[in-house]
């Protein structure tokens, strides 16, 4: 899935949640970056595997989420929301396309790695690759639920993301090709 349906859906998950207006502000911004966080690998390391931790996450947000919930601190809110969408996006990666440059091909069975097994997740393809138009589709709805439930600046974010999946998803087929041109 693109970076921006990433970011959308974690902040639509913190949104809808029944939160005081003191922290479901930040809590939603806490939450977009942590959407975006696992794909710094891109930069740092191999994707979907160095910042990706479908189970980590997972297992260290049901806690942060119950202890933000015994102490509501914008502190805690923010940790809780941050590691929670940082575990939505790499769940939702297994159920995306494989990392090959040409996903469309199906011909990469890694869809996210999974330390507590030691092994590739293999990727489900209910989105097909990251910009397929369902993955547009699916970005448009979260963001639809962040403008309505959400507020401030989360809502400019959420909505500065749709020109930028529209875009994606326009020249996503053609990134391959222009690869070593961008790279020069």
């Amino acid at each position: 899935m693109m970076v921006t349906t990433h970011a959308a859906m974690g902040a639509a998950l913190v949104a809808l949640l029944p939160l005081s207006p003191r922290l479901a502000g930040v809590a939603a911004l806490a939450a977009f970056c942590g959407g975006v966080f696992p794909d710094l690998d891109l930069l740092v390391g191999e994707h979907r595997r160095t910042l990706h931790y479908p189970d980590y996450y997972a297992l260290c947000a049901l806690p942060l989420a119950g202890l933000a919930v015994l102490r509501p601190l914008a502190l805690t809110a923010c940790v809780a929301a941050f590691v929670g969408a940082a575990a939505l996006h790499s769940v939702a990666d297994a159920f995306g396309g494989g990392l090959a440059p040409r996903p469309w091909l199906s011909d990469d069975h890694r869809g996210v790695y999974c330390r507590l097994g030691r092994r590739w997740l293999h990727p489900r393809h209910w989105i097909r690759w990251d910009g397929a138009p369902e993955d547009l589709a699916l970005c448009g709805v979260c963001v639809c639920v962040v403008l309505l439930a959400a507020d401030g600046h989360v809502r400019t974010l959420a909505a500065a993301t749709l020109p930028v999946s529209v875009a994606y998803t326009a020249l996503r087929k053609r990134l391959p090709d222009l690869a070593p041109w961008l790279v020069e």
